[in-house]
Protein backbone atom coordinates (compact mmCIF):
# COMPACT_ATOMS: atom_id res chain seq x y z
CA UNK A 1 0.00 0.00 0.00
CA UNK A 2 1.51 3.45 -0.96
CA UNK A 3 1.57 6.01 2.01
CA UNK A 4 3.55 8.76 2.97
CA UNK A 5 6.31 9.57 6.01
CA UNK A 6 5.97 12.76 7.38
CA UNK A 7 8.85 14.67 8.94
CA UNK A 8 7.48 18.29 9.68
CA UNK A 9 9.77 21.19 11.54
CA UNK A 10 13.23 19.33 11.40
CA UNK A 11 15.66 22.37 12.63
CA UNK A 12 19.53 22.97 12.46
CA UNK A 13 21.94 25.86 12.23
CA UNK A 14 23.69 25.49 8.70
CA UNK A 15 25.93 28.76 7.17
CA UNK A 16 23.99 28.78 3.50
CA UNK A 17 23.05 32.05 2.36
CA UNK A 18 24.38 34.44 -0.37
CA UNK A 19 26.18 37.31 1.89
CA UNK A 20 29.17 36.70 3.74
CA UNK A 21 27.59 36.95 7.46
CA UNK A 22 25.16 34.40 6.42
CA UNK A 23 27.92 31.84 6.02
CA UNK A 24 30.07 33.57 9.11
CA UNK A 25 26.99 33.84 11.63
CA UNK A 26 24.82 30.97 10.35
CA UNK A 27 21.43 30.86 11.05
CA UNK A 28 18.24 28.43 11.48
CA UNK A 29 16.51 26.43 8.81
CA UNK A 30 13.64 24.08 9.47
CA UNK A 31 12.89 21.43 6.76
CA UNK A 32 9.56 19.42 5.83
CA UNK A 33 10.01 16.20 3.82
CA UNK A 34 7.18 13.74 3.01
CA UNK A 35 7.77 10.49 1.52
CA UNK A 36 5.74 8.67 -0.88
CA UNK A 37 6.52 4.88 0.20
CA UNK A 38 5.67 1.36 0.04
CA UNK A 39 4.28 0.74 3.36
CA UNK A 40 2.75 -2.75 2.86
CA UNK A 41 6.15 -4.46 3.72
CA UNK A 42 6.00 -2.51 7.53
CA UNK A 43 2.40 -2.68 8.00
CA UNK A 44 2.92 -6.76 7.67
CA UNK A 45 5.85 -7.33 9.34
CA UNK A 46 5.70 -4.99 12.38
CA UNK A 47 9.66 -4.23 11.49
CA UNK A 48 11.50 -1.37 11.14
CA UNK A 49 13.64 -3.00 8.87
CA UNK A 50 10.65 -2.82 6.26
CA UNK A 51 10.57 1.42 6.22
CA UNK A 52 12.39 4.22 6.16
CA UNK A 53 13.15 4.59 9.62
CA UNK A 54 12.61 8.39 10.36
CA UNK A 55 15.49 8.32 12.79
CA UNK A 56 17.96 7.87 10.57
CA UNK A 57 16.70 9.98 7.55
CA UNK A 58 16.44 13.04 10.24
CA UNK A 59 19.76 12.40 11.11
CA UNK A 60 21.07 12.60 7.08
CA UNK A 61 19.23 15.51 6.55
CA UNK A 62 20.58 17.09 9.05
CA UNK A 63 24.10 16.53 7.77
CA UNK A 64 23.16 18.34 5.10
CA UNK A 65 21.91 21.04 6.76
CA UNK A 66 24.81 21.57 8.86
CA UNK A 67 27.28 20.40 6.18
CA UNK A 68 28.94 22.12 2.92
CA UNK A 69 27.23 25.46 2.67
CA UNK A 70 25.06 26.29 -0.70
CA UNK A 71 24.60 30.22 -1.53
CA UNK A 72 20.58 29.20 -2.46
CA UNK A 73 17.93 26.81 -0.45
CA UNK A 74 17.09 25.80 -3.57
CA UNK A 75 20.46 23.86 -3.75
CA UNK A 76 19.80 22.89 -0.29
CA UNK A 77 16.41 21.62 -0.81
CA UNK A 78 17.89 19.34 -3.59
CA UNK A 79 20.77 18.23 -1.60
CA UNK A 80 17.61 17.34 1.14
CA UNK A 81 15.74 15.56 -1.69
CA UNK A 82 18.77 13.78 -2.58
CA UNK A 83 19.33 12.47 0.75
CA UNK A 84 15.93 11.06 0.90
CA UNK A 85 16.02 9.22 -2.54
CA UNK A 86 19.07 7.52 -1.05
CA UNK A 87 17.15 5.26 0.36
CA UNK A 88 15.40 2.31 -2.24
CA UNK A 89 12.65 2.39 -0.31
CA UNK A 90 11.51 6.03 -1.45
CA UNK A 91 9.19 6.79 -4.16
CA UNK A 92 9.25 10.07 -4.21
CA UNK A 93 9.97 12.89 -1.73
CA UNK A 94 8.47 16.54 -1.52
CA UNK A 95 11.40 18.81 0.71
CA UNK A 96 10.73 22.36 2.57
CA UNK A 97 13.17 24.49 3.52
CA UNK A 98 12.17 27.31 5.46
CA UNK A 99 14.74 30.21 6.31
CA UNK A 100 12.77 31.94 8.83
CA UNK A 101 15.73 34.35 9.83
CA UNK A 102 16.50 35.77 5.78
CA UNK A 103 17.85 38.49 5.39
CA UNK A 104 14.63 40.76 4.61
CA UNK A 105 14.49 44.70 5.64
CA UNK A 106 10.70 43.87 6.28
CA UNK A 107 8.63 41.96 8.90
CA UNK A 108 7.38 38.31 7.85
CA UNK A 109 7.25 35.51 9.31
CA UNK A 110 9.01 32.83 6.76
CA UNK A 111 10.53 32.27 3.25
CA UNK A 112 10.24 28.54 2.01
CA UNK A 113 11.40 26.67 -1.07
CA UNK A 114 9.41 23.34 -1.94
CA UNK A 115 10.71 20.85 -4.56
CA UNK A 116 9.38 17.27 -5.27
CA UNK A 117 11.86 14.72 -6.67
CA UNK A 118 10.94 11.35 -7.71
CA UNK A 119 12.61 8.33 -9.11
Amino acid sequence: MPGTITLTGLRARGHHGVYDFERVQGQDFVVDVSLDVDLDPAARTDDVAHTVHYGQLADRLVEVLTGEPVNLIETLADRLATACLADPRVLAATVTVHKPQAPIDHDFVDVAVTLRRSR
